[in-house]
């Protein structure tokens, strides 16, 4: 398990756990692929940091703000200039109680 304030932009296979501090409602998107899903970002916080989380679909499902995630095979990457957590193929973002 990582901390938020040692991810760099780039790196793959991140694991970590952290506190939904803010979630987005889920809107629809157009993706570049020209097909429709849905898009919902959660803040997350740990002790080091914070960081959005990019969920596609239903990655989403069991996410609830105020509660703790474990984030497994995730990605960074930037977008729009601001670092950003993504699940990769086989990861997960997990409620934790």
């Amino acid at each position: 398990m990582v901390k938020i304030s040692e991810l760099k932009t780039g790196m793959n296979g991140i694991s970590l756990k952290a506190k939904v501090t803010d979630l987005s409602e889920p809107r629809e998107i157009m993706t570049k692929f020209g097909s429709v899903t849905t898009l919902t970002e959660a803040t997350l916080e740990d002790d080091s940091g914070s960081i959005k989380l990019v969920l596609w679909g239903d990655q989403s499902k069991d996410i609830k703000n105020g509660t703790e995630v474990e984030v497994t095979n995730a990605f960074t990457k930037e977008f729009r200039d601001i670092m950003q957590l993504g699940i990769g193929k086989g990861g997960s973002a997990k409620s934790v109680e």
